[in-house]
């Protein structure tokens, strides 16, 4: 298999002891698409005879970027719920008077494949532009058998004909749709039932809920994370949003991959996911899109030892962005994250949210997902706001185009 010295570049290896896991005159040799070293250009094989060699420009090189929590595949938008925010109604007052994620459902339930496909596959371009190798998709929008399946199909689709590792999440408890109003028991026991067929189908890498006064209670999100677990499938948590359910220690419990958002985090919430090794996934655009005043205990899940990722929650009711590196500057501005923890948040923590451990550093034995960037130090990744540094993206060791 061919090799590609990949040369004159300056290195964020996020791995070492060194802050960023820096390496100043940086080098990569890949091999397919695994990279087989990462380091000083000095410590290359001696009489090394690579098949191609790259000289990267002096960029900046970065693992490619990860954004663990999106979904991507819906119909419709919701910008006049925006304005009846902005004139004083609540996320939950618009989500219990029939509009929120009821109206998407609507929406995406009335799209045809063809035009959920088209728009998914423009915001994952999006993503892709401004540096983004994996990403996370999750149904929840469809919210009946037929429309979880086709959502899921859809994601699936997209990780095929785009340059992108697509990881699929199926989120069916989401919301209660208007054919179950008043059965949310027996909206969760169908839940349970599409479980089986969609994870035959192949459709489903990992199982979430959102555990929530104006969505499910710990009780029926446990009996979700059941099904899962006797599926084999990992789960994970839109947790304490909008309020303390206790919802993360039961993920924890299940050994979830990450809790999501994580405002109302308490103290043995943080605890129990340290002791699962679940990822805090913050979502920064949710926060600032809903003018949110709760800040996530980004210090105790530091002291705790709890890896923080950061995504774009990308949807179309509380976080219309498709920006990852707005949410670094966000992650940094609202949340007080450093800038290394914010790019660690989009590489090696978000991968590890979504269960994936090949990826998020440069090293060798890890997949040859990079970044090179119009850049002189990875903190301004956070730094800038409104501007993509991104000269270049590869993919499995391939240069890819969004």
């Amino acid at each position: 298999m061919m090799q590609t010295l990949w040369r004159n570049a300056r290195l964020a290896t996020l791995a070492g002891a060194e802050p960023w896991g820096w390496i100043e005159r940086g080098a990569l040799l890949t091999e397919g698409d695994t990279i087989v070293f990462a380091g000083n250009d000095a410590a290359l094989p001696a009489g090394l005879q690579a098949g191609r060699e790259v000289d990267l420009g002096g960029a900046l090189v970065t693992p490619g970027l990860v954004d663990c929590h999106t979904h991507l595949v819906y119909g419709g938008d919701r910008a006049r719920e925006f304005e009846r925010r902005l004139q004083g109604a609540s996320y939950e007052d618009i989500a219990r008077a029939g509009g929120g994620i009821r109206s998407t459902v609507a929406a995406t339930r009335a799209a045809d494949d063809a035009t959920l496909f088209a728009a998914a596959r423009e915001r994952a371009r999006t993503l892709m532009r401004e540096g983004v190798t994996t990403l996370e998709i999750k149904s929840g929008y469809g919210l009946s058998l037929e429309h979880e399946a086709r959502c899921l199909r859809i994601a699936r689709r997209l990780g095929t004909e785009l340059p992108l590792t697509v990881k699929t999440t199926a989120l069916s408890a989401h919301a209660l749709p208007p054919e179950f109003d008043g059965r949310a028991d027996d909206y969760i026991a169908a839940v349970v039932d599409w479980l089986p067929r969609l994870h035959a189908e192949g459709l489903v890498d990992a199982v979430d809920a959102f555990c929530e006064t104006i969505a499910f209670s710990p009780a029926q999100t446990r009996r979700v994370f059941e099904a899962a677990r006797s599926l084999g499938l990992p789960v994970k948590l839109h947790a304490e949003q909008l309020s303390d359910q206790g919802g993360a220690a039961l993920a924890a419990s299940f050994g979830a991959l990450s809790c999501d958002h994580l405002e109302w985090l308490s103290d043995d919430g943080v605890r129990a996911m340290a002791a699962a090794g679940t990822v805090a996934v913050l979502l920064p655009g949710a926060f600032y899109f809903l003018r949110e005043t709760k800040l996530p205990p980004v210090a105790a899940l530091r002291a705790a030892g709890v890896p923080i990722a950061l995504a774009s929650d990308h949807n179309p009711g509380s976080s219309p962005g498709l920006s990852l590196l707005l949410m670094l500057n966000m992650g940094c501005t609202l949340f007080r994250l450093t800038p290394e923890e914010a790019l660690r948040g989009v590489t090696v923590h978000a991968a590890r949210a979504l269960g994936l451990r090949d990826r998020g550093t440069l090293a060798a034995g890890q997949r040859a997902d990079f970044v090179a960037w119009d850049l002189q130090h990875p903190a301004e990744l956070a730094y800038w706001f409104g501007r993509n540094p991104c000269r270049r993206r590869i993919v499995a060791g391939a240069q890819a185009d969004a």
